[in-house]
């Protein structure tokens, strides 16, 4: 389950949620911090990550270009870095279900709302 989060989510998530997605990434690790959304998308596409975001763009691309790569769209506004992990460790398992269930295989967008 490789996770990709945007710049717009900060690099300290990902110590806090190594536990449950050891595979997580955020773009300043891999630096493409400040790099184009066309080419965050074409490395998450070329290295198998789902791309954790705020940003509409996102989805923008994914209606134009299908999957993938898959995104995740948070849609509650500007959090904390502790809330965005809450909401994660609350819906860690639909999450898991989305980036690996087979029946969610057609699925290309999962949209966390408040």
């Amino acid at each position: 389950m490789k996770l990709l989060f945007d710049q717009n989510i900060s690099f300290r998530i990902i110590p806090k949620l190594v536990d449950v997605f050891p595979l997580a990434q955020q773009i300043r690790f891999l630096d493409l911090e400040n790099e184009s959304d066309a080419t965050i998308w074409n490395y998450a596409k070329n290295n198998a990550y789902t791309i954790v975001t705020f940003d509409a763009d996102f989805y923008d691309m994914l209606l134009v270009k299908g999957t993938p790569p898959k995104i995740i769209w948070l849609k509650f506004g500007n959090a904390s870095t502790d809330y965005i992990v809450q909401r994660f460790r609350q819906q860690e398992n639909e999450i898991k279900l989305f980036l690996n269930d087979l029946n969610y295989e057609e699925s290309s967008c999962l949209e966390l709302n408040d």
